[in-house]
């Protein structure tokens, strides 16, 4: 199996990231603000997808800083 080259690690990673923490942080949103509605995976997935518009560009500019202010 290939290994991607090293300058992907980081932007690979934050797409990742960013899929599953928006992925868990929209259905806990849609569970809290709607309960469990017949409809609840089209929601969930509509939130999901705009959740994760938001969260890959903002985790692309954020996490180098976060890495600076760690180190």
């Amino acid at each position: 199996m290939k290994k991607l080259p090293a300058r992907f690690q980081a932007p690979l990673t934050t797409f990742f990231v960013s899929v599953m923490m928006s992925c868990i942080v929209s259905c806990i949103s849609i569970l809290r603000a709607l309960g469990l509605p017949p409809d609840f995976l089209g929601i969930w997935m509509k939130a999901w997808g705009i959740s994760w518009l938001i969260a890959f560009p903002c985790l692309m500019v954020i996490l180098p800083l976060a890495r600076r202010l760690a180190g």
